[in-house]
């Protein structure tokens, strides 16, 4: 008698998954163990370690010439663009945890355990900052923004649980976008999604508001789950299988009836774009976006869009690239409601989080379109999108964090008048984050629409490109309308300062800058690396 056969498992393949979550794992037990004094820079250096060495290991296996592998009996495909996601994202996730973990522009940081403790620390710190006959720094230092205040709180620790709340969801995103099942996609969609309900309810400042965006987040994130885990339910009836190959062969030679195939589709995809923020199933992202803690929403915005695009073009291209003709049709409409949403209402708005978050929208509807092409050109193309405006983002997200009032961060567009008096630098690059999600020339954002539209044209879509630059037309006057307003009004006289970023949130601003610099001046290399992959299967 032979006994079982046990599912095969390429190590090298899933090196930086392992990482990632065995990092997660270990994290939760330092939170367990260690003092409360000292466990928030272990945790910040296991998580930057662990990412490190997981891109590392991605950027061997791409550059080794190992072929690419279906792995854990086939619930995981780790081929290019799976490898150039999983490197987008970790090279997103370093500036994101960067940001996560400063504690210099506020007292005890973004997340407080303890908010009685650092209320009377903060307390403590303006008695002897009068003492001492100071409490700003110059024009540009904000209340609360110091390094002295910073300091003075250093007994008070933030949430050290966040580090390993970060792993575990980008332990998910990583396998949602390499997951070669809709079972296997389904479990990682929670293992992410999980982790970013109980981030946005972390904030210090403005709990109740972080909070209910994190009630919100959760009620239409297991609504969408609920879709998703339907549409699955009808494709397995349909194809008797759940591998997206397998879908794929029964739609393309199967003389069952379609209404299980397409139902399933439609239920399947509405889970996806939700994640996406895509229109019209975005309504949680203003109110996320502006509720939760600057840095999570940055981690949010950039890493979340990344894997969720990720698996919505395997799911395309694997699963329903023979059946594309019958299904895109729906989808340029939600392509053009997506975009116009998110530029109209973002012209509306007077928040700046807000703002960005309706900006997001739009972008979302320009990243369907290069989903939709389900062509070579296609495929590079949104991968090359998808890591410019990622490093955009939270970069952006970054600089909105410096500017404050007395009660924290003055996201308001009134406050933002005369920002260019005030602190030319942050303008400056507020700017030119600006004008790249606008898609101005010598910026990424210029790169990834012109690749991304031109791909579209090739596969026949011009009506829906014109809709898309007309939009792009559209969006770019509230872009315009933050910097006009940085420039040419008046600053009031009791306006909010600019606080002096810390060496972590420098960091991740910088390197946010000078990726979208770069890929606007000299995108060939990683335009050359994204030519040509290919899905397995």
């Amino acid at each position: 008698m032979t006994g079982p056969a046990f599912p095969t498992v390429d190590y090298g393949a899933l090196a930086p998954m392992l990482i990632i979550l065995g990092a997660a794992c270990v994290s939760v037990l330092l939170e367990a163990l260690l003092p409360l004094r000292g466990r928030g820079r272990a945790q910040l250096t296991l998580t930057l370690v662990a990412i490190v060495a997981a891109f590392l290991a991605v950027v061997v296996r791409a550059t080794s010439g190992a072929p690419a592998v279906t792995t854990l009996a086939g619930a995981l495909a780790v081929d290019g663009p799976s490898l150039f996601l999983w490197g987008t994202l970790l090279a997103l996730a370093v500036p994101s945890v960067l940001l996560l973990a400063d504690r210099s522009i506020e007292p005890g940081g973004a997340f407080v355990a303890d908010p009685v403790a650092l209320a009377e620390a903060e307390s403590r710190e303006r008695v002897s900052a009068g003492t001492r006959g100071g409490g700003r720094v110059g024009g540009s230092g904000g209340s609360g923004g110091s390094g002295r205040a910073a300091r003075g709180t250093d007994a008070v620790e933030g949430h050290t649980e966040i580090y390993p709340l970060v792993l575990f969801a980008l332990g998910g995103m990583i396998v949602f976008c390499a997951a070669d099942d809709l079972l296997t996609m389904f479990v990682a969609l929670e293992v992410l999604s999980l982790p970013l309900y109980l981030l946005c309810g972390l904030a210090r400042r403005r709990r109740l508001m972080s909070q209910e965006s994190a009630v919100k987040y959760f009620l239409l994130g297991a609504f969408s789950s609920a879709f998703f885990l339907y549409g699955l339910a009808l494709l397995y009836g349909y194809a008797d299988s759940v591998k997206l190959s397998d879908i794929s062969l029964a739609a393309a030679g199967s003389l069952r009836p379609d209404s299980l195939l397409f139902g399933g589709l439609a239920l399947l995809v509405v889970g996806l774009l939700f994640k996406a923020s895509v229109g019209p199933f975005h309504t949680w992202t203003p109110d996320v976006y502006q509720g939760a803690p600057t840095s999570v929403t940055a981690f949010m915005a950039a890493c979340t869009k990344v894997a969720a695009f990720g698996a919505i073009l395997r799911v395309f291209t694997v699963a329903f690239g023979s059946t594309v003709w019958e299904w895109r049709g729906v989808l340029w409409i939600v392509a053009i409601v997506s975009m116009v949403v998110g530029a109209v209402l973002g012209l509306t708005q007077t928040d700046v989080k807000r703002m960005i978050a309706y900006s997001s929208v739009a972008h979302a509807g320009f990243l369907l379109l290069g989903a939709m092409a389900v062509t070579p050109a296609g495929l590079s193309a949104t991968l090359f999108y998808l890591l410019a405006y990622g490093f955009t983002t939270v970069a952006l997200f970054g600089l909105v964090s410096l500017v404050r009032g007395p009660d924290g961060e003055a996201t308001h567009l009134s406050a933002w008048a005369g920002l260019g008096r005030r602190s030319p630098v942050v303008a400056a690059a507020v700017t030119f984050l600006m004008l790249a999600l606008a898609g101005i020339p010598l910026t990424s954002g210029f790169t990834a629409k012109f690749a991304v539209f031109s791909a579209a044209l090739a596969d026949g879509m011009t009506p829906l490109v014109i809709v898309a630059l007309v939009v792009s037309a559209v969006a770019a006057f509230f872009y315009l309308r933050l910097i006009v307003l940085m420039y040419f009004s008046e600053p009031a006289a009791d306006g909010p300062t600019v606080s002096v970023p810390g060496p972590f949130t420098t960091v991740a601003i910088t390197l946010g800058v000078v990726v979208t610099l770069l890929l606007g001046v000299v995108p060939t290399a990683v335009l050359g690396w994204a030519d040509g992959l290919s899905f397995l299967g």
